[in-house]
């Protein structure tokens, strides 16, 4: 599952996590992302290790925690602004939040024990891929892509669904070829999935996850189209 070459090292002894480094090429231009499995009840610490150690500002979550009563995520950040989550080396408080049509945004701080030092974390959870298939409507994750891309200021993009290839690989396609889109630049969806491909085995899982990178971008392109 995990090339050597781009897997995220953890701490001095380089541990492992189920995380590659992925870098994606496009019209001079380079964009940088953490793909990563859906955190476990025993890999939470790793990766609020992995976020603090990259300093990563945005969590992209594409998937909700159950998924036709399967369990495709833990609930790895805390349930009430009240209490954090004491973990290993921090402690995560939840700030804030808001509950919105497609998506949920929450706020982190996340505290370093040893030294007090804090870190915010912008968490974006898409909560509207249903549980087979691709979303019906693509408006809903056009919206959430171009969120987590403006709130993004720092490290790499942390991005996962429940395995950290599917819908995670049509959210890195999505995003770069947005960014051509913006910039005029040209861009091959086939060529961004195998660029991603080469770094993280199984990038975009079906061929419905393919199909659904290509009426993504069909629609931002008609809708630009209808506006000039």
């Amino acid at each position: 599952m995990i090339d050597d070459s781009t897997r995220v090292p953890l701490g001095e002894n380089k541990d492992y996590i189920n995380a590659s480094y992925i870098k994606i090429a496009n019209s001079r231009e380079e964009y940088y992302y953490i793909a990563t499995q859906g955190p476990l009840p025993t890999t939470t610490n790793d990766f609020w290790q992995m976020v603090w150690e990259n300093n990563s500002n945005v969590i992209a979550m594409i998937t909700k925690e159950k998924e036709g009563g399967v369990t495709k995520c833990h609930h790895y950040w805390p349930i009430s602004m009240k209490k954090p989550l004491e973990l290993n080396s921090c402690r995560i408080f939840l700030e804030n939040y808001q509950i919105l049509r497609y998506f949920i945004i929450r706020m982190f701080q996340v505290v370093k024990k040893s030294t007090g030092a804090s870190h915010f974390v912008k968490h974006l959870q898409f909560t509207n891929w249903p549980d087979h298939g691709t979303p019906a409507s693509a408006e809903g994750f056009i919206k959430y892509v171009r969120y987590v891309r403006k709130s993004h200021l720092t490290g790499p993009v942390v991005v996962h669904c429940s395995a950290g290839v599917g819908r995670t690989g049509v959210f890195l396609c999505v995003d770069v070829v947005f960014c051509a889109i913006e910039k005029n630049f040209s861009f091959d969806i086939m060529n961004i999935v195998s660029q991603m491909r080469e770094q993280r085995h199984g990038m975009v899982q079906t061929k419905e996850q393919y199909m659904f990178c290509y009426k993504i971008v069909l629609e931002v392109l008609q809708k630009l189209w209808t506006v000039k």
